[in-house]
């Protein structure tokens, strides 16, 4: 790729490392699709969840807890306005935008944790200022067998 590319590139997308900069994307858009418990489509562009690892039910994949993680996501952000908050990286190496999403004044990543929806999955650096919060709500849903943790065995996202 030449230089000249590279720095339109860039300047399209925003450094990789932009954190909150408006480089990484737009702070609010409509949900278009939900592709599964982890994963929507929100103004266009695919965001991945940070600090969220659910069961997967695509690409022939049918986890445990899978439809019902994919649902919930749904029920809370399909059709809604919902904020998008980066952190310090804006894409995963499969090009989704990474975000902490709020919809309602719901924090949507935490409450897939605390339900029972999800697990944590912690790739620095991003989520290192809320990793302790994170695996503290897991911690709490686990032992109340809340979601996955009561149905599966074993848990898909281990």
């Amino acid at each position: 790729m030449s230089v000249a590319r590279a720095i339109a590139v860039v300047a399209a997308l925003g450094a990789p490392g932009c954190g909150s900069a408006p480089g990484c994307g737009p702070h609010e858009a409509i949900v278009d699709r939900v592709i599964d418990g982890d994963t929507i489509v929100a103004g266009g562009a695919t965001v991945r969840y940070l600090l969220v690892d659910a069961p997967e039910i695509t690409d022939g994949h049918d986890d445990c807890y899978g439809a019902s993680a994919a649902r919930f996501n749904a029920d809370l952000v399909l059709g809604k306005t919902v904020e998008l908050d980066d952190d310090a990286v804006c894409e995963d190496r499969f090009g989704r935008r990474l975000a902490y999403v709020t919809a309602g004044g719901r924090d949507v990543n935490r409450l897939l944790i605390e339900r029972g929806y999800a697990c944590v999955l912690h790739i620095p650096p991003d989520g290192d200022a809320r990793a302790d919060d994170f695996a503290a709500a897991e911690a709490a849903a686990r032992s109340e067998r809340l979601g996955l943790w009561g149905a599966c065995d074993p848990v898909p996202c281990r």
